[in-house]
């Protein structure tokens, strides 16, 4: 059973001390990391940094951090060890129903790297449409990405339906 609570301070550590990710996304270990999506979000204003437990361990983290009052960029993250148990799905649907708890969010968005059809293929499942795409600088490299995004009618909508 996952449960999604609020990041404390002291969950920040342990985070950043995962082990790396298996070679085949490798790119996305830095987000772990010193000056990865913790310390860049966890001074944004409008953020909620949520930490999913499996049990008493950190299964992964996600994030929603406002852009206006109507609508939200959404992450998340999982511990290396945890990565093709479903915990990604688990984790992104606790994440959104807690984004959508807010009476006034009537979007979430995300970006997905264009060359990690796996998580692409989760938001999918997950009623995210394409509605886009950006090139933004990571670790000093340009990296395509696509931009998806999920209403709260949609969402709603597929919770009814599960």
């Amino acid at each position: 059973m996952i449960a999604l609570r609020q990041l404390r301070p002291g969950d920040i550590p342990l985070i950043k001390a995962w082990p790396p990710y298996p070679p085949e996304f490798g790119m996305l270990d830095y987000s772990l990391r010193d000056g990865g999506w913790l310390d860049e979000y966890s001074r944004k204003k409008g953020t909620e940094l949520l930490v999913a437990e499996v049990g008493y361990t950190l299964a992964g983290f996600s994030i929603l951090s406002k852009e206006t009052e109507h609508r939200a960029e959404f992450r998340i993250a999982l511990h290396p060890n945890c990565l093709g148990q479903g915990l990604g799905r688990a984790l992104a649907l606790l994440t959104l129903d807690y984004g959508f708890s807010d009476p006034a969010l009537e979007t979430i968005c995300l970006i997905v790297r264009k060359n990690n059809p796996r998580a692409e293929r989760l938001y999918a499942s997950l009623k995210f449409h394409p509605c886009g795409g950006c090139t933004e600088r990571v670790q000093g490299e340009p990296v395509a990405f696509r931009r998806m995004e999920i209403d709260r009618s949609t969402f709603e909508g597929e919770k009814r339906h599960d």
